[in-house]
């Protein structure tokens, strides 16, 4: 453990100097629901030193789990505990270094999820989006469903499980899917945990130079930082509840309470025996002691028991708190740990920790009580409590020495001043969390996807990418994972929208392509509508219409768009007959003739040539040849109804005209081995 370099005036910020023995101290205070110990030491090289500890018990009940809740009872007994350490020392105390407790922290587990555009790759910015929104959802339900309308600090938070399509994955960076899903385990500390913590020491005329949360200072301790690459359990059993806290791959994951503790098992001793709290609160003290105790129930009357019989009588209760605590790792480790380590006074309990080891099927020696005789470098004879209970006040004084961190830091993003608790390396990340940016606002937005039903297909075409957010630290261009100090000025341009999806008929169907016919040109796409309307090939389409068209794409398709059998005509592509499966290339001549037409014998003798008639022109007229008699030198499409018997007076349903396959139009020459359609249509 290396204390950082401080000069003299920094030193003196955190510290306090003993003027007997000329010594730098620091003041820790561990303010409990019992108890209230303060310890004044040093760091000595690797040595931690204690100089001077006291230790007073609250005479009221002002504290419930770790919670102030009467702020003068407690004012009382820390003015006791700063005094005593002042006459010790013979030195004014003016800072001090406290921590929140564990057993205040609310843990929130939810599962956020996105849908994605699958044909993009996951980056890890985009993760880190989703993680951050995440845990504001958190913050949010917690704030809404608090009683009090408390606000509260992100102190720490895991990600338990990414899934990708609902499939578990490790890690989703790189891949491509159309959901993600994110589950989240968050822990957040109240405010008013905090604002009572700080009341107190005001009152008593202390400053607070450095602030922790007990679980995290217990585990700078009990559980050093190369074994935090291990999953352990930390279990801190206090008197009124057992705080829990994980490790795994070097840091904590995880923290959490069990609300049954050492009073659970003083009260069995009070119902077994008819003694009083305080006297039963001594026998369970004793229990790891000696192998008898004598006390004088409420009657008046003496007993001298063996230990072992009295485990025996409460051995229900000690199940009970065993029970509620392999509940809680289990519920936030998944199964049960590699090793537990147990602190706190709760934890001396004989049968405790092998009835804890047998409830999550560990090897007994696999969950160890943790002294501060396990403390390497700790120099701890004037401590005043000894064993596990002495580890939390340790461990905050050591968190003191070892960082000189200040609680916390106060920053500024886009304008708004935010305050931020520091257990840690915070990052831009944990800023954004509380200053309610947006995280969808970071990444880079493509377009407006726009959705046609192209013949019956679903076809997507996708908006351009826009700009990326833009990150900034005070001058400096950042990331979500640079690191943050007070007084930082945050600065966030958000992410751009890149250009919507825009398309027309033009952009999805070629127009331009086609072949010629009989010597006609005839566009390759016929029949073009848009929901059922035709439409202008220059309008921008819009979500959600249904684009139909016919392609002849093949000799097939040209039959059935001149709507002749294929065994009755003549079909070649430039001088060679072709088959119904053969492809029309572009630009391709095509010629189509039906082969009745070659035996002139076989028309009527209406349509026979006559001597006083040899100039004609023969078409295909609804499927059949028709012979039309030039009556001038280039006949038009409306002089076949010279030749036809068609009453177009009636009105007999919708017209239908077409020319070559294509709408006619009425003053259009009509040539030799034209196709003509004329009928009504219903």
């Amino acid at each position: 453990m290396k204390q950082k370099e401080l000069g003299r005036n920094e030193r003196m910020y955190y510290m306090d100097r003993d003027k007997r023995n000329n010594e730098l101290l620091t003041f820790a205070l561990d303010i409990g629901t019992r108890s209230v110990v303060g310890i004044l030491g040093s760091l000595d090289k690797d040595i931690i030193r204690i100089h001077y500890s006291d230790m007073q018990f609250q005479t009221k009940r002002a504290m419930y789990d770790g919670q102030i809740h009467d702020i003068e009872g407690v004012v009382e007994v820390v003015k006791e505990v700063k005094k005593s350490l002042e006459d010790k020392a013979g030195v004014k105390l003016k800072k001090v270094a406290i921590a929140a407790a564990g057993r205040a922290l609310k843990t929130s587990r939810l599962t956020i999820e996105r849908e994605l555009d699958e044909s993009e790759a996951i980056d890890k910015h985009f993760v880190r989006s989703i993680e951050i929104e995440g845990l504001q959802e958190a913050q949010m339900k917690l704030e809404k469903n608090s009683l009090d309308a408390s606000q509260y600090f992100c102190v720490g938070h895991t990600v338990v499980n990414y899934y990708l399509n609902d499939i578990l994955i490790k890690n989703p960076t790189g891949h491509k899917s159309k959901k993600i899903s994110v589950d989240i385990l968050a822990t957040f500390l109240p405010y008013a945990v905090v604002d009572s913590l700080y009341s107190v020491m005001k009152k008593v005329g202390l400053e607070v130079s450095f602030m922790t949360l007990e679980p995290i200072a217990a585990i700078s301790v009990a559980v050093p930082q190369n074994v935090r690459l291990l999953n352990i359990a930390l279990v801190d059993i206090g008197a009124g509840t057992s705080d829990i806290a994980i490790t795994r791959d070097g840091s904590v994951i995880a923290y959490d309470m069990a609300s049954t503790a050492g009073d659970e098992i003083t009260e069995a001793i009070v119902q077994n025996f008819l003694v009083d709290f305080d006297s039963a609160e001594i026998v369970k003290c004793s229990l790891h002691k000696t192998e008898t105790q004598s006390f004088q129930d409420v009657i008046g009357m003496e007993h001298k028991y063996e230990s072992e019989d009295i485990l025996e009588k409460i051995q229900p209760a000690i199940e009970l708190v065993v029970k509620d605590i392999a509940d809680r790792i289990i519920v936030q480790n998944g199964r049960a740990p590699s090793a537990i380590f147990l602190i706190g006074g709760g934890s001396q309990i004989p049968r405790l920790p092998e009835l804890l080891a047998k409830k999550l099927g560990m090897p007994t020696e696999r969950v160890a009580v943790r002294g501060i005789e396990t403390i390497k470098g700790l120099d701890h004879e004037e401590l005043v409590v000894a064993g596990p209970e002495g580890i939390t006040p340790v461990g905050i004084l050591a968190k003191t020495l070892e960082y000189h961190d200040i609680d916390f830091i106060e920053i500024t993003v886009n304008g708004r001043g935010i305050k931020l608790f520091q257990s840690r390396q915070l990052k831009v990340s944990d800023a954004l969390v509380l200053a309610e940016f947006n995280p969808r606002d970071l990444i880079q937005k493509k377009g407006t996807t726009l959705n046609l039903i192209i013949n019956g297909k679903k076809t997507m075409y996708f908006g351009e990418y826009g700009e990326a957010a833009k990150i900034y630290v005070g001058n400096k261009e950042a990331h979500l994972d640079t690191t943050i100090a007070d007084g930082d000025v945050i600065k966030i341009d958000p992410a751009k929208a890149g250009q919507d999806a825009v398309r027309c008929l033009n952009d999805i169907i070629d127009f331009a392509s086609g072949f010629y016919l009989n010597g006609r040109w005839v566009n390759r796409v016929q029949n073009v509508t848009v929901n059922g309307r035709r439409e202008s090939t220059g309008r921008n389409l819009d979500n959600n219409d249904e684009v139909v068209f016919n392609e002849i794409s093949t000799v097939s398709d040209l039959c059935n768009f001149m709507k002749i059998d294929y065994d009755k005509y003549t079909i070649l592509m430039g001088n060679k007959k072709v088959s119904k499966n053969t492809k029309i290339t572009d630009n391709v001549y095509i010629s189509v003739e039906r082969k009745a037409l070659i035996d002139k014998s076989k028309y009527d003798e209406k349509n026979a040539k006559t001597e006083e008639d040899e100039d004609c022109i023969y078409v295909m007229y609804n499927g059949a040849p028709l012979k039309i008699v030039k009556n001038k030198e280039q006949l038009i499409f409306v002089d076949i109804f010279d030749s036809i018997d068609f009453d177009r007076s009636k009105v007999k349903g919708k017209l239908v005209l077409t020319h070559n396959g294509q709408p006619a139009n009425y003053t259009s020459p009509l040539n030799d081995n034209d196709v003509i359609v004329i009928k009504w249509e219903k």
